[in-house]
């Protein structure tokens, strides 16, 4: 056999080798609906994906109300973390002119520094993107697109959720009881990648909340699916924006007491739960808080200072209202405060009555009860909490952004690997010798 016959043996079987190469089948799995088009990792990361986004869509369309009539697929390309691209981003959306159509894809790399609710609120930016651009299929290449605001995509409601309604309820009543709910004009120019991770769970719990505002409104799903389609042409005012999509419920005038009526009505507990011995004790001081008129207005009493309080025209029909807020309140108070709340009850009553001999002692024995039973139950939260602590199989996660952050600043910082970045580096390594 001569050389040429090797020499095209040679290049008949690279030929081959690529020929073979290309009929490989691109792995890639399609969703239920056909909209997500999932390429990378194994099956099963794929369908789990798909799943995912699926999941996420149905509760997006139940929200604002819509059909499934959707018209560009969405590309999403996951991969596993590459050494040879330490600087791609975790987490993109990108809507591009391909001149043959929009294309939206998602860029996922699957590891520990994504969490779900990162992956769903990008799913939901590009499902909302999709929306908003069907009728404009022929948006010139490079042109700038208008994604929809952070606080709808944390508002969304989710079935399952790490923010379920419950936790909301907790993380907004602090700032309920200490009077001090984030104005809605500052909340909605806060940006929310700035935010610690406490700061974010109070963003998410106020977005939920605004969001679950606006689509309870009189054709609120409707209004609120019309705001997003016409954000391209919005103003740079997120309050001016809401006024006009939701007249009547953000005028000027009552727009911050809407909101704060909202914040405080979703921090009141669900009523089939029980409240924890914390929060009975501060319920329990709020209502033994009496407020009774006099010649000069109103004036704040404590049930102790009832020989001054019953002197007034108002004190009865007070009393009876208090008797009334405590048999509501032993319907969800904690267990151990039954018999004090009880005690209260009857108090109440004798004072209606005028029967104020044993009055002062009683009162002071549940005052004295009531601070053992406090120190009693943070001792055991105290201990519940170490021994959560202690018990755990695994990390909490609580302070997974600190430990993130701690150990960027630990490591070197890393060099690009592209060509003109290594030639620059040996010559910097070079010039330093």
């Amino acid at each position: 056999m001569g050389p040429h016959s090797v020499c095209r043996f040679f290049v008949a079987g690279i030929f081959a080798l690529e020929v073979a190469a290309a009929a490989e089948p691109v792995e890639q799995s399609i969703s239920a609906s056909r909209q997500f088009i999932v390429y990378g990792t194994d099956v099963a990361g794929r369908g789990a994906i798909c799943d995912f986004a699926e999941r996420t869509k149905r509760e997006l369309l139940t929200l604002l109300g819509q059909r499934d009539n959707w018209t560009a697929a969405i590309v999403i390309n996951a991969q596993y973390p590459r050494a040879n691209l330490p600087e791609a981003p975790r987490l993109s959306v990108d809507l591009a002119q391909t001149g043959f159509g929009l294309k939206l894809q998602l860029d996922l790399v699957i590891d520990s520094g994504v969490s779900r609710p990162e992956i769903r609120r990008e799913f939901l930016r590009a499902l909302v993107l999709e929306m908003i651009y069907r009728a404009q299929p022929n948006i010139p290449a490079g042109a700038a697109y208008f994604s929809p605001p952070d606080w709808f995509l944390e508002g969304v409601p989710a079935q399952q959720s790490d923010l379920p309604r419950d936790r909301v309820t907790a993380i907004l009543t602090v700032p309920v009881a200490a009077k001090n709910v984030l104005p809605l004009e500052k909340f909605l120019a806060q940006r929310p990648e700035l935010l610690d991770a406490p700061g974010r769970n109070i963003y998410r719990a106020y977005s939920f909340a605004l969001v679950d505002l606006l689509s309870h409104a009189p054709d609120g799903s409707h209004r609120l699916a019309q705001f997003l389609l016409d954000l391209p042409a919005s103003s740079n005012d997120p309050m001016a924006e809401l006024r006009s999509h939701f007249p009547g419920l953000f005028e000027s005038d009552s727009a911050e007491k809407t909101w704060e009526k909202q914040v405080a009505r979703l921090a009141t507990d669900q009523p089939y739960h029980l409240m924890s011995s914390a929060e009975t004790e501060r319920r329990l001081d709020e209502t033994l808080r009496l407020k009774i008129a006099d010649g000069n207005g109103e004036k704040t009493y404590e049930l102790m200072q009832f020989p001054i309080f019953l002197k007034e025209k108002s004190a009865k029909t007070r009393l009876e209202s208090l008797a009334h807020e405590l048999r509501v309140l032993a319907t969800r108070a904690h267990p151990v405060y039954a018999p004090i709340i009880t005690d209260y009850s009857e108090i109440s009553r004798l004072l209606l009555r005028g029967r104020t001999l044993d009055v002062p002692r009683r009162l002071e024995r549940l005052q004295n009860s009531r601070k053992a039973i406090a120190a009693q139950m943070r001792g055991i939260d105290d201990y519940l909490n170490w021994y959560e602590a202690t018990s755990l199989a695994g990390p909490s996660g609580e302070f997974a952004d600190y430990l993130k952050a701690a150990k960027r600043a630990a490591q070197p910082e890393r060099t690009k690997r592209d060509p003109i970045s290594v030639y620059l580096d040996v010559l910097e390594t070079q010039f330093e010798q």
